[in-house]
């Protein structure tokens, strides 16, 4: 089993941007795939379309048309970009106004169920994304507009 919490990046009025950091990790999710792919000549254009869809997202919200529909039809997983691009950044999408950021990579196969990589960190968001649904139904997790309330210093066990 591994630990996780989810930490905030991110807010504007429009949407909040969290990622998610394991337990004994520095560094969350997220920056783990900027660390990955920052200085990555081949892949820079792609790289920065990613970029720019997240400060779209930072201004104008987390709008269902700006990503790609991911994992299964009952969880929220969702990539970007929503362009034609080697990078696949992985994210759940709980509502217009919240982002959870996760991991990704480089799509070398016609599906992410093909990539143990790319598979990982679909699997790891569909985990997440499952109990952050539980917690939301016990009433100890709450979205609140742009916030969700109650996953300061949670542990969630994936």
């Amino acid at each position: 089993m591994k630990q996780a919490k989810l930490d905030i990046m991110n807010e504007t009025d429009f949407v909040s941007l969290y990622t998610i950091i394991f337990e004994n990790s520095e560094i969350s999710e997220f920056e783990k795939f900027m660390e990955k792919f920052k200085d990555n000549a081949v892949l820079q254009r792609d790289y920065q379309i990613i970029l720019l869809a997240l400060d779209k997202i930072a201004s104008h919200g987390a709008l269902e048309r700006n990503f790609r529909p991911e994992g299964k039809m009952n969880d929220n997983v969702v990539a970007l970009p929503i362009e034609k691009s080697k990078l696949r950044l992985y994210c759940l999408r709980l509502t217009d106004k919240i982002l959870i950021l996760g991991n990704g990579g480089e799509k070398t196969t016609k599906t992410y169920e093909e990539s143990e990589e790319l598979k990982g960190y679909v699997i790891d968001l569909q985990k997440f994304d499952a109990l952050l649904k539980s917690y939301i139904r016990a009433g100890e997790i709450e979205i609140k507009e742009t916030k969700l309330v109650g996953v300061e210093n949670k542990y969630f066990e994936l």
